[in-house]
């Protein structure tokens, strides 16, 4: 697996993370608790992770264009 698929992988089970903290977030606060700050951190950390990776792939096609050799046109 090379590092593109390895951060594309990442970034899906990232996204996964974030929605289950980012329920359990909405679960905490619709119960009228107060939730403690673990909890908003379990939303937040995913999130920011997310942030970079995406910002990566959003990237990859400009970058690989960039090293693809030119055509000559005929």
């Amino acid at each position: 697996m090379n590092a593109n698929a390895l951060i594309r992988q990442v970034h899906r089970w990232l996204s996964i993370a974030f929605t289950v903290g980012f329920a359990t977030n909405v679960a905490m606060l619709a119960t009228g608790g107060k939730p403690a700050l673990w909890i908003g951190l379990l939303a937040l950390a995913p999130l920011l992770l997310l942030l970079f990776s995406g910002l990566y792939l959003f990237a990859l096609p400009y970058l690989v264009k960039g090293r693809a050799p030119q055509r000559i046109a005929s």
